[in-house]
C-alpha cells in the first residue's frame, strides 16, 4: 500500500471550506455548500469530506470531538525562521485560532501551531532551511 492523502471529517463544509482557503490559502474549486472537497496540495491528496454524508455512506454513526482537538495535526513547512513568524501573523490575523506562539524548540525547529474553526490542529514549521525529504 501506498499513502495517497488524508482527509478531515467536517460538519460546518462552508466555515472549513472559507478556512482553508482564504486563510491558509490552499486552491479549493469547489463552493462552500459542497459534500466534499478534493485537492492536491504540494503532492498530497487533503480531502474535506461532510460528516452527515460519511456517515450515509457508511450506515453507520460516529462520535465526534468539539472544540480543541488533538487527535491529528496537519503540518505545513516554510524555509526559514522568518517565514514561520510572518505565517503565523498572517493567519492570525484573518482569523485562525492560536494554539502556540512561534517558539524555538531545543531540537532546532522554529514551530507554531493555530486551529481550524473545528478545532483541527495545523503546524507551521521550519528548521530554518529548504524543505528536504
Amino acid at each position: 500500500m501506498r499513502l495517497d492523502g488524508f482527509g478531515l471529517l467536517v460538519e460546518d463544509m462552508g466555515a472549513m471550506v472559507r478556512f482553508y482557503r482564504d486563510v491558509l490559502g490552499f486552491e479549493i474549486k469547489e463552493g462552500e455548500d459542497t459534500n466534499n472537497v478534493y485537492l492536491i496540495k504540494d503532492g498530497t491528496l487533503f480531502l474535506l469530506y461532510g460528516r452527515r454524508d460519511f456517515e450515509k455512506m457508511t450506515d453507520r454513526k460516529y462520535e465526534y470531538v468539539k472544540g480543541l482537538n488533538g487527535h491529528s495535526e496537519i503540518a505545513l513547512y516554510v524555509d526559514t525562521f522568518e517565514e514561520v513568524d510572518a505565517a503565523y501573523a498572517d493567519v492570525i490575523a484573518k482569523g485562525a485560532v492560536s494554539v502556540l506562539e512561534p517558539t524555538t524548540e531545543p531540537w532546532g525547529q522554529r514551530t507554531c501551531y493555530i486551529a481550524d474553526p473545528e478545532g483541527n490542529l495545523t503546524e507551521i514549521a521550519s528548521f530554518n532551511r529548504p524543505f528536504q525529504r
